[in-house]
């Protein structure tokens, strides 16, 4: 069975700092191109950043640019969001995905096979 499993979330004050790990089982996601999505309450998910299955490229939203770094080390099968100088704006439920196919990172969520059930993160002001 194909699992991502995100952790890391938690209450952070504006300014602090979290790092999110998703760690993925059931497949080699090493190929994969691997991303961070985000959904605050009454909002769409939007895109926070995604990489390249070799960790060369990465992209990330204008929003967490500079603040946020995604990475991955595919001998564990895990991605990480290291995300510093939280705003109370960052809150939101964070999922990690999966797209088998692009050979590249992209934002839209509809690319992407693989979605794991998101941690919380609150960032009070």
């Amino acid at each position: 069975q194909v699992q991502l499993v995100e952790s890391g979330g938690g209450l952070v004050q504006a300014g602090g700092s979290l790092r999110l790990s998703c760690a993925a089982s059931g497949r080699t996601f090493r190929r994969d191109v691997m991303g961070w999505f985000r959904q605050a309450p009454g909002k769409e998910r939007e895109f926070v950043a995604a990489i390249s299955w070799s960790g060369s490229s990465t992209y990330y939203a204008d929003s967490v640019e500079g603040r946020f770094t995604i990475s991955r080390d595919n001998a564990k099968n895990t991605v990480y969001l290291q995300m510093n100088s939280l705003k109370p704006e960052d809150t939101a439920v964070y999922y990690c995905a999966a797209d088998r196919h692009a050979p590249l990172p992209t934002i839209s969520a509809n690319e992407y096979d693989y979605w794991g059930q998101g941690t919380q993160v609150t960032v009070s002001s």
